[in-house]
């Protein structure tokens, strides 16, 4: 599962590593909770290029009656995502990166929930797998949603959780991006557990747990 993450990346760094300029305006987040908008990038209309861009976290299909049906859909399995009706059109046409410097994960205790803050062991910025719809209606306009595809934990995450974000390789975002690629099955190999030994994961402060606190602190570690 993925609940919370952060970005804080400065324009320049993520302009060079997703390739991508022209940002919309934008603040150093530490605890991006579903509901509230993510950055993304997507390849253009015209499919030649790359676009940053805000979506709303929790996907709306476009098919769907009901906009709320997006607070469930927040996350996707990777494992049946190309099958169920509410993402499979995402999978095949819609896809997108969600760049991240880390992303939290909470602990069951015999006390409680323990959040946890992982990351890159170097802190690089990195992207989750996403799917992107757009959902349209007559008094509510346009409404562009997103939904992050999560798979088994790698041995990193499995004490804290069984689940954990698609977190892909910088050499696979084009493959990821390409609006051409419609051949689902061939990105199963994408859709696995990232490499532990890259990853680092600490607990933090249950404040947290507030949506409305979004500071630094958020990913500070406790003894």
């Amino acid at each position: 599962m993925c609940g919370r993450f952060t970005l804080f990346e400065p324009d320049q760094v993520f302009a060079r590593e997703f390739g991508v300029s022209d940002f919309p305006p934008r603040s150093p987040r530490y605890n991006i909770a579903p509901s509230q908008p993510v950055t993304a990038v997507r390849a253009t209309s015209t499919g030649n290029g790359r676009e940053i861009t805000l979506l709303r976290w929790g996907l709306i299909p476009s098919w769907s009656k009901d906009p709320s049906i997006g607070n469930r859909l927040i996350n996707a399995r990777a494992e049946t995502a190309k099958e169920k009706p509410s993402f499979r059109n995402a999978f095949r046409r819609h896809r997108c990166l969600i760049p991240t410097n880390g992303f939290y994960e909470w602990q069951l205790r015999e006390r409680g929930k323990q959040p946890y803050f992982v990351r890159m062991r170097d802190e690089r910025l990195f992207a989750f797998a996403g799917l992107w719809d757009r959902w349209e209606s007559p008094d509510k306009g346009v409404i562009e949603t997103c939904t992050i595809l999560t798979t088994a934990a790698n041995t990193v995450l499995a004490p804290i959780h069984d689940r954990m974000p698609v977190i892909l390789p910088p050499a696979e975002y084009a493959r990821w991006l390409d609006p051409a690629l419609k051949d689902t099955d061939s990105l199963a190999p994408l859709l696995v557990p990232f490499s532990p030994e890259d990853m680092l994961a600490f607990p933090v402060s249950p404040r947290v747990n507030a949506p409305s606190i979004d500071d630094v602190g958020c990913m500070s570690p406790i003894p």
